[in-house]
């Protein structure tokens, strides 16, 4: 798709431990990166019991409470696919955004593929980190999120909920971007 328009799509996730399948995804976030009122967000029943107590701890999520009212894993993804194609013109690339993306691409992409047997964003994502260095020529030490928001000085802050830092992760992008085209 040599010419397809890049639709940005910045996504943020709460899960229970450090890696998809043996930990659980437990809430999910995303937001139009360039139209903040385009927004998803769902809680999701746990797969299993495991958790990482700093984790649970970071977000306040309980694993119970989650298991009586979260949605069914299937449910939940598809219905993250099915907003994700309300978004997409014909010809559009969805781009997953992320700030630390590997980690919640890794979460996103198993799910997607356990339970929809398809990821919307293929097999890469765009990593706020990396964008955010090659965008300032900054040290990796310094693509920390509290650095970055120092120099960019976004409205929003992360708090650990799942919409919200996907919220807070696309005004940075925007910001860097913002960077990009001064430069140029």
């Amino acid at each position: 798709m040599p010419n397809a328009r890049e639709r940005f799509i910045s996504v943020d996730v709460e899960t229970s431990g450090p890696i998809p399948g043996e930990f659980s995804l437990l809430t999910l976030g995303a937001c139009d990166a360039d139209r903040d009122e385009l927004t998803f967000a769902c809680s999701l029943q746990p797969l299993n019991q495991n958790a990482d107590p700093e984790a649970l701890a970071a977000t306040g999520l309980s694993l119970s409470e989650l298991a009586k009212n979260g949605t069914a894993p299937a449910t939940a993804m598809n219905d993250f696919a099915q907003w994700l194609q309300s978004l997409r013109a014909e010809g559009d690339k969805l781009v997953f955004v992320g700030l630390n993306a590997p980690f919640d691409w890794s979460f996103v992409n198993y799910y997607f593929h356990r339970f929809t047997r398809d990821n919307p964003f293929g097999f890469s994502a765009l990593d706020i980190k990396a964008y955010y260095m090659g965008a300032t020529g900054c040290a990796w030490g310094d693509t920390r999120s509290s650095l970055m928001s120092k120099r960019l000085e976004p409205r929003r802050a992360p708090n650990h909920d799942a919409l919200e830092d996907a919220l807070y992760q696309a005004e940075l992008f925007r910001l860097i971007r913002s960077l990009r085209e001064i430069s140029e």
